[in-house]
């Protein structure tokens, strides 16, 4: 599609309220621009479905988020301290309700048909984080900072600091609570006025009392909502995304029976969704479990309608649009190189290697942009954008390269830093989102400029430290693949030893062993309590090919001091779970990695890597661990006191102690022999 054409969609979608057919947005946009009308259809079809524009009927019939959600009620339940200042923070609190296009300080609350004031509240960005983080932690100070200009100048001061203080809208609530005579534990419904313009409106009281019957019956609708998420959608773009297809799959009942905010679900109800890290950024997911590296959910920034070109950048391991492309020729012109292998080398880096026909018609596209571009192109006009322009490319360039490097190499992932790929995948499309926004010759405000080039300079320290990782990791890959030639017997050349990886689910807590392969189930969890320093008396199980294998079962053929490691090998398995205390859900993912060759051999049961302190076993599982860990930062609080005591005094989250580790395995004297 053109860009009238995607202008075109967006304006359909934020406009129709009703259910739609593919064809209904064909016919509108045709009644504009009618320019490659053949494939017009699969096209719109191909952006609804990839960028999920709108939530799928049967049949290319779609809802759109206007439709769904304007009309819908939903809970703000407001703190004591607002209630206290007679304000309201927005923030996320209307979250999946809202028109994403919009920001919290944009929103225009009623009350009894009339517009609820605005006002300032000032006070440290760490006081109003929590309003915003069901948008994803990282992006809290973003809206923070998008509130008004004073913040942002003060966000960008020192990139690397917190502004002392800054001014955020909220609502002037007092008239509402005095009249409600609002107290703390109370909410509000609230109902989606008009969704487009984001407009709100405040209705009855909620009062406090018990968890109702139907309350309940609400969360459980909403949890099951996430739960088809996750599977249908996976990770999503963002938590915003998430939240909304919950709320589509958990049904219509969730938007005509408001019992609980969203916060209150999140933070206090549910203990089966929980806030996991991925990437660069954070998602919900399940509680005790973390998002799993899989390729196809992974960012990706081609188009969906891909030109001929991008289809063929793409088949190279190059999600990225021809304004990319162009900008990347704007970066040549600023730089004054016309070195056209130059340039092909910087769009397309080593070691990928494109066939050459497909490399000519790059080449020919590049040298038409740049004859193009070079009648108009002025470096004078270009001396704010070039600059950001040219750390973007350079970035991008180097992300790709590191991505096609791990590619080429096929390196194992479990040997890669905790989501590699998809930390890669993310900055490669936030680079080609600033590369696309670069492209064009008209000027940006020089405050866009100086927030793109601090994101840069953010982004550009997480690719050093991801590429640091990375060698660590490929350094140790490679010393772990060497063979030793040896005149042995070929029975003698048998691998015995394996590496083995254990993930505490939920966390980003890991541990590498070098485990003998005659090891049973039953030695395994000896080996595993060992390297996490836990008691051992909880029950516990192993899940393997969905079967339960423990040491409580009466069928000896799911005892597991009687399955080894090594049968468990010959059966094609490569990742199975072991479970702990049932309570608290412990779930420990088991990767099972190479083989060892003999030369290689140690001579006892060890761990040779791993990363962060293991949590204490009383503590309830991933999801109260995670907890505890944030309620560490919060200084002088009472949460941060129960987490000290809860934790431990001397508890370190980035002690990672294999010492201790390697001392413990050898008290369990697992020589292999």
């Amino acid at each position: 599609m053109t860009i009238e054409q995607e202008d075109r969609l967006y304006t359909f979608l934020e406009e129709r309220i009703e259910p739609f057919h593919v064809a209904d947005v064909v016919e509108a946009i045709y009644k504009t621009d009618s320019t490659g009308a053949y494939r017009l259809d699969e096209e719109v079809h191909t952006f609804l479905e990839k960028r999920r524009l709108a939530f799928p009927l049967a049949n290319r019939y779609y809802q759109t988020r206007r439709g769904y959600f304007e009309h819908a009620r939903f809970v703000i339940r407001p703190t004591r301290l607002e209630i206290q200042n007679g304000i309201l923070i927005p923030g996320h609190r209307c979250l999946p309700f809202e028109n994403p296009i919009l920001f919290p300080h944009e929103f225009q609350f009623l009350w009894k048909g009339e517009v609820v004031p605005k006002t300032t509240t000032e006070g440290s960005p760490e006081d109003f984080y929590s309003f915003y983080n069901l948008y994803g932690e990282e992006y809290a100070p973003q809206y923070i900072a998008r509130d008004n200009p004073d913040n942002e100048v003060s966000f960008n001061a020192h990139p690397y600091e917190e502004p002392g203080e800054v001014s955020i809208t909220t609502l002037d609530l007092r008239s509402f609570y005095r009249e409600t005579a609002f107290v703390p534990g109370y909410g509000f419904i609230v109902e989606v006025t008009d969704w487009k313009a984001g407009v709100f409106t405040l209705q009855e009281v909620l009062r406090e009392g018990e968890v109702s019957e139907p309350s309940r019956e609400w969360a459980r609708l909403l949890e099951q909502g996430f739960f088809t998420s996750f599977e249908m959608i996976g990770p999503a773009a963002s938590t915003e995304e998430q939240l909304a297809f919950a709320f589509w799959f958990g049904g219509r009942r969730l938007l005509d029976l408001p019992a609980m905010s969203v916060e209150t679900f999140m933070y206090e109800y549910t203990e089966r969704i929980d806030t996991v890290p991925y990437g660069m950024e954070t998602r919900f997911w399940y509680a005790g479990k973390e998002i799993p590296d899989m390729s196809h959910w992974t960012e990706d920034g081609a188009p969906p309608d891909k030109t001929e070109l991008e289809e063929i950048l793409y088949t190279y391991g190059l999600p990225v649009s021809e304004y990319v492309v162009q900008s990347y020729v704007r970066d040549a012109l600023y730089q004054q190189d016309n070195d056209l292998a130059a340039i092909l080398g910087r769009i397309v880096p080593a070691p990928i290697k494109m066939n050459g026909e497909d490399e000519l018609i790059l080449a020919q596209y590049v040298m038409e942009v740049y004859e193009a571009f070079s009648r108009t192109y002025s470096i004078f006009l270009d001396k704010d954008m070039g600059p950001v322009r040219h750390s973007a490319a350079e970035l991008h360039t180097a992300v790709v390269a590191l991505m096609s490097q791990l590619s080429s190499h096929g390196v194992d992932q479990f040997w890669l830093p905790q989501h590699t790929l998809v930390i890669l995948s993310q900055l490669q499309v936030h680079c080609a989102r600033i590369l696309e926004d670069l492209d064009h010759d008209d000027p940006h405000e020089a405050s866009d400029l100086e927030t793109i080039d601090i994101a840069l300079e953010g982004m550009i320290e997480t690719y050093e430290d991801i590429k640091h990782r990375v060698q660590e990791a490929l350094d140790g890959y490679r010393r772990s693949r060497l063979s030793v030639v040896r005149s042995e017997s070929p029975d003698a050349l048998q691998p015995q030893w394996r590496a083995l990886q254990l993930v505490i689910s939920g966390t980003s807590i890991w541990r590498r062993m070098l485990v003998y392969e005659a090891s049973t189930l039953h030695e395994l969890h000896q080996i595993i309590m060992a390297v996490l320093g836990w008691s051992g008396q909880k029950l516990h199980g192993f899940i393997i090919n969905g079967e339960l294998y423990d040491a409580e079962g009466n069928s000896s053929d799911r005892d597991e001091r009687l399955l080894t490691l090594g049968e468990i090998v010959k059966k094609g398995i490569t990742e199975f779970t072991y479970n702990y205390d049932y309570t608290a859900e412990w779930e420990i993912r088991i990767s099972i990695l190479h083989a060892l060759e003999a030369g290689e051999a140690p001579q006892q049961v060890c761990c040779v890597a791993g990363e962060g302190a293991a949590p204490p076993e009383h503590i309830g599982g991933a999801l109260r661990f995670r907890r505890f860990l944030a309620a560490l930062d919060k200084e002088n609080t009472a949460e941060q006191a129960e987490a000290r005591q809860e934790l431990g005094e001397s508890f370190n989250p980035q002690l990672c102690d294999l010492s201790t580790c390697n001392n413990r395995l050898l008290s369990l004297s697992l020589t292999g022999s």
